[in-house]
């Protein structure tokens, strides 16, 4: 690991719509500043994700100063969206855990709608240090996340993708392959490691930034949409089911929560922590 270094940084100031690359990013407790502050709800409240709605892979955020986001979409006019006044909050469903936030504006929601073509409404993650508790069987007191789906950052590796493109390469469906990692919407990328070494990582270092492995991922369908085009194969699914399966999970890559706070840079060193 002497020669692991960060190959770059992703963030997704909405969530499961398409993010940023920046060169650096600041760590806060729950996660890169900015990162999926924003998501879409259902007319029930239920955030809405690529799960459901591969098109949302179409859609891009870019973040802005002082938190708000710019939309845009392929054919669409894009549009800047302020972080709503503090008010009044509403209640959004995130895989089962209730969460107060606060409604963007009416020209976010027609935008969002006409996008999908179904009624949404784009909500903002006022106080991400109260609102949302990371999963208590893998949480330390007082941790927290924003809309990112459990934990505060993902990190993968270069090497562990080469090596499940190998092994899609020699499946049943390997047309599909080689996979991009954007498949897999990584928080970071580390580059210079062995293939899986993530797999026995309980903490580590980027920069001057320290984080603990909370546990590792466990994907779903939204890596098997295409994120260009929205299109879903089978990959990589089926071949994590046949080499990457841990009891009921297929897994790639491992879920970090921050143990300290500061500013992480492409290229910066990665130490493997106890």
């Amino acid at each position: 690991m002497g020669n692991a270094t960060l190959h770059s940084i992703h963030v997704h100031p909405v969530k499961a719509f398409r993010g940023v690359s920046p060169r650096e990013a600041a760590v806060e407790p729950w996660g890169l500043a900015g990162d999926r502050r924003w998501a879409l709800i259902d007319d029930g409240g239920k955030v809405v994700t690529q799960r459901e709605e591969p098109r949302l892979a179409l859609a891009a955020a870019e973040p802005l100063p002082g938190g708000g986001v710019r939309l845009s979409a392929a054919g669409r006019t894009p549009l800047t969206v302020p972080v709503p006044a503090p008010g009044g909050t509403v209640t959004v469903t995130v895989f089962g855990t209730k969460v107060e936030a606060v409604a963007a504006d009416d020209a976010a929601h027609a935008w969002c709608t006409g996008q999908l073509g179904r009624d949404v409404r784009l909500v903002h993650l006022d106080d991400p240090a109260t609102r949302r508790p990371i999963d208590p069987d893998h949480a330390l007191p007082g941790e927290t996340v924003s809309f990112a789906d459990g934990y505060p950052l993902l990190v993968t590796t270069l090497a562990s993708l080469d090596a499940l493109n190998s092994l899609v390469a020699r499946g049943d469906h390997a047309q599909e392959g080689p996979l991009p990692m954007n498949r897999f919407r990584p928080s970071v990328v580390v580059a210079g490691t062995e293939p899986w070494a993530e797999d026995g990582w309980s903490g580590l270092a980027i920069g001057a930034v320290a984080f603990r492995v909370a546990k590792a991922c466990g994907r779903c369908v939204v890596t098997t949409t295409d994120q260009s085009t929205a299109a879903r194969g089978a990959e990589p699914l089926h071949t994590l089911a046949r080499h990457r399966r841990i009891g009921r999970s297929l897994v790639f890559g491992q879920n970090l929560v921050p143990r300290s706070t500061g500013t992480i840079r492409v290229g910066d060193p990665v130490r493997i922590l106890a």
